[in-house]
């Protein structure tokens, strides 16, 4: 096109189309890169939860699930509201959301924290300034459908002869198996058949079933750390501000990216503030 255009064509609006174009691609491409968690793929369980101020906090809450609700839609996510609780007078007391799409939780993840709000209260027949917090934190979807694959190079099988009371029940062959899974350790044995192919398939059943639920409790034991990482949120550890009055400023406190178009980020456009976390997360350096 640039050829074309040297040449007198009229395609200046196709090459700026074009340009713009890849732009995004590369924007998508440098972002996704970011993404280096082992959980950051999954879906996203996301709640959200006013603090201490009654009715100033919920209508909080309540604009902080706008403001998710429309990032999701700008990134093309799917979001089921799994639970929403009103507020008393606005807003709401706690909400859940599933967000389905890749990189759900690589980009939720991000806004796991504290948010603070200060503007002049539409509540407030005096027209004072309160500050507001909100609490936000995000959990990647386990499925319910746990894969165990396992692989012949972990196995060692040790075949021996099966034990019985003797005469001519007694096994004289070694069709008893014992199956060890090296990584994990678990052993599994089986002698109850009489053909060794039949003792070996009902223990791999056995250690497909031990694994199983070996990685069902990694997976609860990932999500109780996540839980307690929860609790350590305190108010005073906010994660972002959100200046509304007398000057208007969003502000994140672990990465110092900021922007005075508090109506925009409002408005779900978060992509900023989430490819700045991403960065200081991916240079290990402590998001303080």
């Amino acid at each position: 096109m640039l050829e074309l255009l040297g040449e007198g064509e009229n395609v200046e609006n196709e090459l700026k189309a074009a340009l713009a174009a890849l732009e995004e691609k590369m924007e998508q491409a440098s972002l996704q890169a970011l993404f280096s968690g082992s959980d950051d793929t999954r879906n996203a369980i996301l709640t959200i939860h006013p603090g201490a101020g009654g009715t100033e906090s919920q209508d909080w809450a309540q604009m902080l699930l706008r403001m998710y609700l429309r990032f999701a839609e700008r990134k093309g996510f799917k979001v089921e509201i799994l639970d929403s609780q009103p507020g008393e007078e606005a807003g709401l007391k706690s909400a859940t959301l599933r967000i389905e799409g890749d990189y759900a939780y690589g980009n939720f993840s991000q806004e796991s924290g504290v948010h603070r709000l200060v503007r002049i209260s539409p509540f407030d027949a005096n027209s004072r300034r309160h500050t507001s917090f909100a609490a936000v934190f995000a959990y990647p979807e386990i499925d319910d459908d746990i894969e165990i694959e396992i692989n012949t190079e972990d196995l060692r099988i040790d075949t021996y002869r099966a034990s019985g009371r003797g005469g001519q029940h007694v096994n004289v062959t070694d069709s008893a198996v014992r199956i060890t899974h090296i990584p994990t350790g678990i052993t599994v044995q089986c002698q109850n058949e009489r053909s060794q192919h039949k003792n070996k398939a009902s223990a791999m059943k056995v250690l497909k079933a031990r694994l199983y639920e070996l990685e069902k409790k990694r997976q609860q034991e990932k999500l109780d750390k996540l839980e307690d990482a929860k609790g350590e949120i305190a108010w005073g550890n906010q994660i972002r501000s959100y200046v509304l009055h007398p000057y208007q400023m969003v502000k994140d406190l672990r990465t110092r990216e900021e922007t005075g178009d508090v109506d925009r980020i409002l408005d779900g456009d978060l992509e900023e503030f989430v490819r700045a976390s991403l960065l200081l997360r991916k240079s290990g350096k402590k998001q303080t």
